[in-house]
């Protein structure tokens, strides 16, 4: 019987064990996995800095010291574009590196790793069982958008989903230094991606929103509409991997009880940009200490609402602001405002990034952006 079991060693996974670990270095953590460290995951890679501040929170500094951050964001759609500076550099850093460290930062911490592959998950009145051989107090489902844990939990499955595929390619001159985004004028909400990795190579994708009644897209339509959206970017391009991305509700729970979720099995994907590893870290280093909470409190079904609470507060109302703007992404004449008050202001542009990174809000200064035209008149 461990203490806490975390079904996925992934950036909430590990995120989780340190979070529970620093607020109680004695309790017996497992951190499960099917895959051994590094493995490659599908993503776009990029690391805000928001990230590093919740894992200098729990003892984990200097993560991504030997990687070049990225200060240039580039966002276009038709022949509307804005190039700045971001307040806070980003990181652009394969999974397959980043997932490794911060495994191997829990572990240092005290979790126990182990590589298995958890089928089912039962909640009793003595604890949660993994499959049939593994107890826990309480359970964390760190586990991605297709969560064996999730069910267990009583959550149902996340309606909103969008589909993207990623690869590796090398980075053209016209591209380096830079994150880039641009925006579909035809099927929106959607976008391709080239972000510079600072070693020569720049991850590449593109992502959609899935709507009911349209057929499933391909990996030739996806590679297609890339290549339409940032021309040539499919070029040499290898590793090509998809993956589901749930997206943020209005409003988000979590059910009471002993098993917590984290990360993308929590639901947690930013529905603007799709960004998903500040979420994953924060939201996993919560539940952590929830987890350690109820457990110092000796009632580990409390868990389940500890989290609830700590998740609401920290992202509650920034939730219901991104799934507002996710509507508006939708709306091409909203884009466009947007890009061409980023262009002239230098506060809308660190507004909407914060919105896609961090926690940001939609604040005033947008919201006279999408009503007025920046055009004719200053935001």
């Amino acid at each position: 019987m461990w203490d806490l079991a975390i079904v996925g060693a992934g950036p909430a996974g590990s995120a989780a064990a340190l979070g529970a670990l620093t607020a109680d270095p004695g309790l017996r953590v497992a951190l499960l996995d099917r895959a051994d460290f590094p493995r490659d995951k599908s993503c776009g890679d990029g690391i805000a800095p928001h990230v590093l501040d919740v894992l200098s929170d729990v003892g984990v500094s200097g993560l991504l010291d030997d990687w070049r951050p990225v200060r240039r964001l580039r966002l276009q759609r038709a022949d509307v574009t804005t190039l700045r500076d971001m307040a806070r550099p980003a990181w652009v850093v394969p999974r397959a590196v980043f997932d490794a460290r911060l495994v191997e930062a829990a572990v240092r911490a005290g979790a126990h790793l182990r590589r298995v592959r958890v089928k089912a998950v039962e909640v009793g009145t003595d604890g949660v069982r993994l499959d049939a051989d593994l107890s826990a107090r309480v359970t964390i489902g760190a586990d991605g958008a297709h969560s064996v844990v999730r069910p267990s939990a009583g959550m149902t499955p996340v309606r909103r989903r969008a589909l993207a595929m990623r690869g590796y390619v090398p980075t053209p001159p016209a591209r380096a230094g830079q994150q880039i985004i641009v925006f579909s004028e035809t099927r929106q909400p959607s976008y391709a991606w080239s972000f510079d990795r600072g070693d020569g190579y720049s991850n590449v994708g593109y992502g959609e929103l899935l709507r009911k009644g349209r057929a499933p897209l391909t990996r030739a339509e996806l590679l297609h509409r890339l290549d339409t959206l940032l021309p040539g970017a499919t070029a040499g391009a290898e590793q090509w991997l998809g993956h589901h991305l749930p997206l943020s509700p209005w409003r988000w729970h979590q059910a009471d009880g002993p098993v917590l979720l984290a990360g993308d099995a929590a639901g947690l994907i930013n529905p603007v940009t799709g960004e998903g590893i500040y979420y994953a870290v924060a939201t996993g280093v919560l539940a952590g200490r929830s987890a350690a909470a109820a457990l110092q409190a000796g009632d580990p079904a409390s868990a389940g609402r500890r989290h609830r609470v700590a998740v609401r507060s920290l992202l509650g109302r920034h939730l219901r602001h991104t799934a507002a703007a996710s509507r508006l992404v939708a709306v091409p004449a909203a884009v466009e405002r947007c890009l061409r008050a980023a262009t002239r202001d230098q506060q809308v542009f660190d507004d909407l990034v914060e919105i896609g990174l961090g926690r940001g809000l939609v604040t005033r200064r947008v919201v006279r952006t999408i009503l007025r035209d920046p055009r004719t008149s200053t935001p």
